[in-house]
């Protein structure tokens, strides 16, 4: 992979992380239209490096929120800080069972196939368009809401399908505020990618493949950037805009994402 297509792709990842229209599928419509043929784990590899870069600039803009969340861990007090903390524990739970029981399954959709996530960004449009029907969006998140939400993460791993969307469709559906929503959204995936690289390291999946560095440095670099200045601003717009907008154009792309695959890919 070229330096400049790793700019690109980082650029992709950093925009597209907080709006809920798939990072991850964007991500694979991008290494196609590149001409991308690295080997499923190559790409694997570029993905989670990109979104580790975005997670590290989801701590930045978050820092205050992540001090609370360890304060209240390490306090040994059942005050808001530690129930909060339960709350995110909570949400990882199903991702973390998925992605170890499908952890080669999940891996070997990040190929390119666009066929697959042109379908997968349509489920995500639908998510949007009943969310921005819900009505009575007022309460806080809560245990419950927390599992449900998680689970929603754990089918978002497919690429094509916004985690962001379907975490914040998912929490807006279950009637809690749109800003409280986002919060949680951003917030609770951080923890995961951190434990997806710690696993990758230790495991040696992520320096057994022949990928250049400067690449995957390059791309980082633009994900963190386009990241923090994408999330300070698409917080506000995913608190005040319809959510519907994000509904159409994951339509509109999944549908040209298909049609590509069908007509265009050889």
């Amino acid at each position: 992979m070229e330096v400049i297509d790793a700019i690109v792709l980082g650029i992709i990842q950093g925009l597209t992380e907080f709006l809920p229209v798939s990072s991850s599928g964007h991500l694979e419509i991008g290494k196609a239209l590149l001409g991308d043929q690295s080997m499923p784990e190559e790409s694997l590899m570029i993905t989670v490096v990109l979104h580790f870069a975005t997670a590290l600039s989801t701590i930045v803009v978050f820092r205050k929120d992540v001090a609370e969340i360890f304060r209240g861990l390490f306090s040994f007090k059942w005050n808001d800080e530690t129930k909060f903390s339960v709350k995110i524990i909570l949400s990882m739970i199903p991702a973390v069972i998925i992605g170890l029981m499908f952890e080669e399954e999940l891996e070997s959709l990040f190929g390119g196939n666009l066929t697959f996530v042109g379908f997968m960004l349509l489920i995500t449009s639908l998510l949007l368009w009943l969310a921005d029907r819900a009505k009575h969006t007022g309460k806080p998140v809560s245990y419950k809401d927390s599992i449900v939400i998680g689970i929603a993460q754990a089918i978002a791993i497919l690429p094509g399908i916004s985690r962001s969307g379907a975490t914040i469709s998912t929490s807006v559906l279950l009637g809690n505020d749109k800003g409280k929503a986002a919060r949680f959204s951003f917030l609770m995936v951080v923890p995961l990618i951190l434990g997806k690289i710690a696993k990758d390291l230790l495991s040696g999946d992520l320096t057994s493949t022949t990928i250049e560095p400067m690449p995957l440095l390059a791309g980082f670099i633009a994900a963190f950037i386009a990241g923090y200045a994408a999330c300070t601003w698409m917080i506000s717009l995913v608190r005040k805009s319809k959510l519907s907008y994000f509904a159409i154009y994951c339509f509109i792309v999944g549908v040209i994402a298909i049609t590509y695959e069908y007509y265009f890919a050889t």
